[in-house]
């Protein structure tokens, strides 16, 4: 056996001001522990052991194995401590003899398959790695400034080699560790601190649970959007693109023509799933005639703002023999971040040529593609 998880879940939640034990509040229709198991990668691990009062297993995780058949799971009674009840749990693997072991608190449901992946490649060169994040604060002790660069806040899963946390618990004349890493450290074994994720909270005071419900509910959405028009060679207008007036021939179109502008409204109407910009606002409608495309991104900045979403960024194309795109793309992006309020960096904006391929390659027609995520606020 390789890998093992032992997921700590023997708490009572004192700080928590609720009767049920943390671990097992529903936020939606998950508990904590039910939530990290959705997410975390069943590959991992050979086995999942749950240190649980056998009390709060029957009643809040009696149907745990059968939900998750994917993991192998099994259920350990909690003791009186964390610490006794990490060392349950170690010594319960003897008969597996794991390669390594994965300490976590049932407490921190949102941490990533990602942070767990780097603790485990860790172990082929240390003995125990644990994740770590700084203080972004100013912290005063006592009335002394601290130096907050030189805190760091410990996270789990603390991951080891399963002989030497075995052998450290054996060791240990503690009985209240308040982590397993602090019982290497004992042994003068250096402990591995790498960088942890601020999102891997861990919930501890009932304002933690609303923090972790903002961060469960997060929904990314994409959308694409496509325009192109033929040029007029007889206007006299000039071309816009994004808001930016170019000397160079317009574009056949009921309104102003901007291309860029309409691929981008179509990609935002498309991520809210909200159809394209020709069902909001038909070209037979004489109230459109030359219309500003500004319009149009401000009237998809608002359906933005009121299904409660904001662009992560957007990424567009332009498809031209001419102008050359890459003189005005800082105006445009200047442009776009007014009317969408985000900034330069979350715009990218690109240009290709049809390679004297139709109607576009001969130089008759500008097309633009816009491609945005949204995530909600």
């Amino acid at each position: 056996m390789k890998n093992v998880l032992i997921l700590l879940a023997g708490g009572l939640g004192n700080r928590f001001s609720q009767i049920i034990p943390k671990q097992f509040v529903k936020i939606g229709n998950d508990n904590a522990i039910e939530y990290f198991l959705k997410h975390v990668n069943p590959a991992f691990f050979d086995k999942i052991q749950i240190i649980v009062n056998v009390k709060f297993q029957k009643k809040y995780l009696s149907n745990l194995k059968n939900d998750f058949k994917n993991h192998n799971i099994a259920f350990v009674n909690s003791g009186i401590s964390r610490q006794e009840s990490s060392k349950k749990g170690i010594l319960s693997l003897l008969k597996d003899n794991p390669k390594n072991v994965l300490i976590h608190d049932s407490a921190r449901p949102y941490v990533t398959n990602k942070l767990i992946r780097r603790l485990i490649k860790s172990l082929d060169k240390e003995y125990a790695v644990a994740p770590f994040i700084n203080h972004n604060d100013l912290v005063k002790y006592k009335d002394k400034l601290l130096n907050s660069e030189q805190l760091m806040h410990i996270q789990t899963p603390q991951a080891f080699r399963f002989k030497t946390i075995l052998k450290a618990h054996k060791l240990n004349k503690l009985s209240n560790a308040k982590d397993d890493c602090s019982l290497i450290e004992d042994m003068n074994i250096k402990v591995k601190y790498l960088k942890g994720e601020k999102t891997n909270i861990k919930i501890t005071y009932e304002e933690d649970k609303l923090i972790f419900q903002k961060y469960k509910n997060q929904e990314f959405r994409h959308g694409i959007g496509y325009d192109v028009h033929r040029i007029d060679s007889e206007s006299k207008k000039k071309l816009i693109l994004c808001g930016v007036t170019i000397n160079h021939l317009p574009l056949i179109a009921h309104s102003d023509g901007d291309v860029g502008y309409h691929a981008i409204c179509d990609s935002i109407l498309g991520s809210l799933s909200m159809k394209d910009i020709g069902f909001h606002f038909k070209d037979t409608d004489k109230k459109w005639k030359n219309k500003d495309s500004k319009f149009f991104i401000k009237y998809c900045m608002d359906k933005l703002i009121q299904h409660n979403f904001k662009i992560v960024n957007i990424d567009i194309n332009f498809i031209c023999e001419t102008p050359n795109i890459n003189k005005i793309s800082n105006k445009m992006k200047k442009n776009i971040c007014k009317l969408l309020d985000i900034n330069l960096n979350q715009i990218s904006i690109k240009a290709t040529t049809n390679e004297k391929i139709g109607f576009i390659g001969n130089g008759e027609g500008i097309a633009a593609e816009s491609i945005v995520q949204i995530v909600n606020e």
